[in-house]
């Protein structure tokens, strides 16, 4: 059977403020800059998740897209899509909410709720048209 990806695009806005309670605040704004304003900043954010597997011979699908939306739907919009990442979103209260360690959370949540979460290939999230973090789960 031959072997296909599909990737689904979303764009979401959320907003921020890169700051580690491990680090002194010289540190963080050493570190983090102009991200590290204490009344934050936003970003439009592109996101593209790839599934990758064999294409079903009954089907011809290696996954259904509305099934992908959905779980785009639950595991990012819901969540992410106008949040305040540090305060809204749990996990970001022991992570620093940098474009890493959200493309690592959208793969966790879409694992979490996807029926066969074995095809998730790739998430790709575009903090800007330049700044770009691929996360495979590694």
């Amino acid at each position: 059977m031959p072997l296909a990806n599909i990737t689904r695009v979303e764009k979401f806005s959320s907003c921020h403020r890169l700051h580690s309670n491990n680090l002194s605040d010289e540190e963080n704004i050493k570190i983090f800059g102009k991200c590290n304003n204490k009344n934050g900043h936003g970003h439009n954010y592109k996101v593209e998740v790839t599934v990758k597997g064999l294409i079903d011979e009954n089907t011809g699908m290696v996954m259904n897209v509305s099934d992908l939306k959905k779980y785009i739907n639950v595991a990012v919009m819901e969540p992410l899509d106008h949040k305040n990442l540090d305060m809204d979103v749990p996990y970001f209260k022991h992570h620093v909410s940098t474009t890493e360690n959200v493309a690592i959370f959208i793969w966790k949540s879409l694992k979490d709720v996807m029926h066969n979460p074995n095809l998730l290939y790739k998430v790709k999230l575009f903090e800007t048209d330049k700044n770009i973090v691929v996360y495979k789960g590694e």
